[in-house]
């Protein structure tokens, strides 16, 4: 093992990024210092089914790792992720461990050094975010015991919507129930900010953050979030990662009257209703077949339920950005990103078509080519497909708190 190594210029460190979803663990580990380089970066994914899958890759995209697994839960996928990390993977010691952590509640908007006191609250809160904030607290509990003393940071998801008008925020619910933080919170805050670095970098300066910008993140969770000065005014998520566009396995906005019935006249338990909402509904629940939008796109031709699970996921997030682009009062910037949005050209188009009369006019050479900018020379507004890396946004933020907790 090897500590934090300097240089004459600028110190150098290693920081490593835990993503901790609620069927996977990503991992990215970061030299930082001049430059930003990746040293390699993996995932378990399938949590708690016989199909996972476990790879690491290294900064160059090759496969260092490559095999199935079936882990039951959370705290055997981290025995198994950091048995490899610090056996197997001839891993730096790192300097700090950044997590993503999906909610930060009312109180948390920027990162914190996670201390005892932090996680107790972060234990308070995991009713928000039952899903994912249990097993990422895990996680941290897991480094602490196998890397003691090694500083810790948590980046929240919700932190980057924190700067949404209060009208965007509120639930029309008694003032009893809004005081127990029942709010619109807002998540893949951590891609939000990482793609509008990226955006001020490909446009050569901040004037880019100065446009009418939706971020649409597709993937097995998605989400669009509406910025305008740089910041979050709106998103389609709420309270919990389960609102808003439908998804792989989630139902998106959900009248609440049909959980109603489902409790009155069904009988089911909460804890049922909860599978049901988070893993059993989306793409999924639709069309009875897969969550993966590849499969769905590959049978749609025979399979009428495939189709209509397509057309759900394509029609909800166009009338997303145009209530997104109500919200903003018009429309400079359009990003594609996640794994839906930054590979699948289909779901773009579909989602495009239409929206013409906003500026949205799509080049489909360019965009069957996946290519960076896929709108016409003549539209108004710029289509952009661009990759996501939350993992290195947990590290940058990781590192600016471990720099300034050593000063």
């Amino acid at each position: 093992m090897f500590g934090m190594q300097r240089s004459d210029k600028k110190v150098m460190r290693y920081i490593l990024s835990i993503n901790t979803g609620s069927s996977s663990i990503k991992f990215s580990l970061y030299s930082i210092g001049e430059a930003e380089n990746v040293i390699f970066s993996g995932s378990l994914t399938r949590i708690g089914s016989d199909s996972g899958c476990f790879f690491v890759r290294d900064a160059k995209g090759r496969a260092v790792v490559e095999e199935s697994i079936a882990v039951s839960d959370h705290e055997r996928a981290c025995v198994h992720v950091f048995s490899w990390l610090l056996t197997r993977s001839q891993m730096p010691t790192p300097d700090a461990i950044g997590h993503r952590m999906v909610h930060g509640g009312p109180e948390f908007t920027v990162p914190e050094i996670i201390t005892p006191v932090l996680i107790e609250s972060l234990e308070q809160l995991s009713p928000f975010a039952p899903e994912h904030l249990p097993h990422a607290l895990k996680a941290v509990k897991h480094v602490e015991a196998l890397l003691p003393g090694v500083l810790q940071v948590a980046c929240f998801d919700t932190a980057f919507h924190h700067t949404m008008p209060s009208v965007a925020r509120l639930y029309p619910l008694p003032v009893a129930i809004r005081s127990q933080g029942v709010q619109r919170y807002g998540f893949h805050g951590l891609s939000c900010e990482y793609l509008l670095g990226d955006l001020e970098r490909l446009e050569g300066g901040r004037e880019v953050l100065e446009e009418k910008i939706i971020l649409a993140h597709l993937g097995h969770g998605a989400s669009m979030t509406a910025v305008l000065h740089g910041e979050s005014v709106d998103t389609t998520m709420g309270f919990s990662p389960a609102g808003g566009l439908v998804m792989s396995t989630r139902t998106g906005d959900l009248d609440p009257g049909v959980i109603l019935f489902l409790l009155e006249q069904d009988g089911l338990s909460p804890q049922v209703i909860k599978d049901m909402v988070n893993r059993r509904s989306g793409l999924l629940g639709v069309s009875g077949r897969s969550n993966d939008m590849r499969d769905l796109l590959d049978m749609e031709q025979d399979d009428a339920a495939a189709h209509q699970a397509i057309e759900l996921f394509c029609y909800q997030a166009k009338k997303h950005i145009g209530s997104l682009t109500a919200t903003l009062g018009g429309l400079d910037t359009l990003v594609f990103t996640g794994g839906i949005g930054e590979h699948s050209a289909a779901i773009r188009k579909r989602i495009c078509s239409g929206l013409e009369f906003l500026g949205v006019h799509v080049d489909e050479r360019k965009n069957g080519l996946n290519m960076p900018v896929i709108s016409q020379e003549t539209g108004h507004v710029t289509v952009r497909v661009m990759k996501t890396n939350e993992e290195l946004m947990i590290a940058r933020h990781t590192n600016t708190l471990l720099s300034e907790n050593l000063r």
